[in-house]
């Protein structure tokens, strides 16, 4: 009877402390919303390795597209068994929402938060040829030159509404300046166009930033965190010359709705551990990504305050995706 009985636990309850002879009927699998090599997918796949020893083998999917929001509504319409986890992102739970006039899931209900994983700041950085010929060394360079020459300067994002487009919107409107945004479609052919001189400066993700601004080819001029960055300790804030400017990169890990409690409490303890081992850690800061680990409370209240904030930055900036 006892085996019986172990053979009808809940898949659910594979997640609890292991017993003798107990399989876990699947892997786990966290679901990533972007392609793989990016830092979202590479710090993902960290932690896959940080709790197999706790949770079992993790297996990394990759379900690119959509801004994110393909991947994301896999996690949502998932079987809440604890077995299916995702990555939840700024773009796909803060900005999404209010940029697509169609999303196939609630951001704000068809989740359940497990952790936050990463605070990466945003850089503001310059063609490093381009700040030498306008004689911009500093932000408040930059927003003097932006003011004596309205319309002369421009700057690049990885598409209307990504982070670095609202940024730039953020920083036009604090500074009272004008800029014309030009819209690429991704990232790195964002930074590709700021490398080639197309446009004179981005806001971009300091994971993505960093090997460019180290070998020169880019320069920092401020960082998008309230406070200096650790990775970055000479660069200051925007925050130092526009009080008040902030906006960053983070993601976490959800699971569907629906989640049992001691379920969540179990991968929120597993996935909390790795967060903070000093190999993580040791990993993460090559990446210039910023550990952060929050109990599932914490994490759900952040991302709802994200949620709000994010409106009014969105429709501010007129971006919209139909």
């Amino acid at each position: 009877m006892k085996r019986r009985n172990l053979l009808l636990v809940p898949a659910a309850a594979a997640l609890a402390a292991p017993l003798p002879g107990w399989a876990q009927p699947r892997p786990l699998r966290i679901i990533v919303p972007y392609a793989a090599g990016g830092p979202i997918d590479v710090t993902a796949r960290v932690l896959a390795e940080g709790v197999k020893d706790s949770l079992g083998p993790v297996i990394i999917e990759n379900r690119p597209g959509g801004g994110g929001n393909i991947g994301a509504d896999v996690v949502a319409k998932a079987a809440p068994d604890g077995l299916t986890l995702g990555i939840s992102a700024v773009a796909t739970h803060a900005i999404n929402p209010w940029l697509f006039s169609k999303m196939p899931y609630d951001a704000a209900r068809d989740f359940t938060p497990i952790t936050q994983m990463v605070r990466v700041p945003n850089v503001l950085v310059m063609n490093a040829d381009t700040a030498v010929r306008l004689k911009i060394n500093t932000l408040p360079d930059l927003i003097a030159y932006a003011k004596a020459n309205p319309g002369k300067l421009n700057y690049g994002s990885g598409g209307n509404g990504s982070a670095g487009h609202l940024a730039g919107e953020m920083f036009k409107r604090d500074a009272g300046i004008f800029a014309v945004h030009i819209p690429y479609n991704g990232g790195n052919p964002a930074q590709l166009a700021l490398l080639s001189g197309q446009v004179d400066f981005n806001f971009d993700n300091l994971a993505t930033a960093a090997p460019n601004i180290r070998s020169g080819r880019l320069k920092a001029l401020a960082v998008t965190t309230l406070q200096r960055s650790t990775s970055l300790p000479e660069v200051p804030p925007v925050a130092q010359t526009l009080p008040g400017f902030a906006i960053d990169t983070w993601w976490g890990l959800v699971g569907p709705a629906g989640l049992a409690r001691d379920t969540v409490q179990r991968l929120n303890q597993a996935f909390v551990a790795a967060l903070q081992a000093p190999e993580t850690r040791s990993r993460f800061a090559q990446l210039l990504a910023e550990p952060v680990s929050t109990s599932p409370e914490e994490f759900g209240a952040f991302m709802q305050a994200e949620l709000v904030r994010y409106e009014k930055i969105v429709k501010a900036s007129g971006a919209k995706v139909d």
